[in-house]
């Protein structure tokens, strides 16, 4: 776990992957969302115009690639700042900006966003969250595979269509 995450004290048993667990209970949540009304911003991009939702993943997306962006500008800047303050040095010590941090914070952020829209898509079109772990599963090879893994049946495997 990284030093900015950390697992409230309440006694549950802890999953084996905080990953996965968080998965099938955002996919579960976006699930229960279809009938829950138009006050709910998940049931309209569920039941709502196609362009709505798709728009959503496209704009996180960009929003993701500009914050990356930001990240390692912020880093380029540290390292420029100490060649110049020691051109040529062979024991460079760079020091990231305070704001770094943020930048990455704000990246996390902007990949959530990504995550959830995609999730959304995903189950307007009722593509299970096991479906979906089957068609990453079904890209790696056997070696990298969890094991036990499920996996897309030969016929679903269709790659650049």
């Amino acid at each position: 776990m990284s030093d900015k995450t950390f697992v409230p004290e309440d006694g549950q048993e802890l999953p084996a992957s905080q990953i996965g667990a968080t998965m099938e209970a955002l996919a579960a949540t976006i699930a229960s969302r279809r009938e829950a009304g138009e006050e709910s911003y998940t049931c309209r991009l569920l039941s709502g115009p196609l362009d709505k939702v798709l728009k959503k993943v496209s704009e996180e997306a960009v929003e993701v690639g500009l914050a990356a962006k930001d990240v390692e500008s912020r880093a380029a800047a540290s390292l420029a700042a100490a060649l110049a303050v020691s051109p040529g040095a062979d024991d460079l010590t760079v020091a990231l900006p305070p704001d770094y941090d943020e930048a990455v914070d704000h990246l996390r952020y902007e990949a959530a966003d990504v995550v959830y829209h995609l999730m959304v898509v995903l189950e307007r079109f009722g593509i299970s969250i096991d479906e979906f772990a089957a068609e990453l599963n079904s890209r790696m090879t056997e070696e990298e595979r969890p094991q036990g893994a499920v996996l897309l049946k030969p016929e679903h495997i269709k790659r650049g269509n």
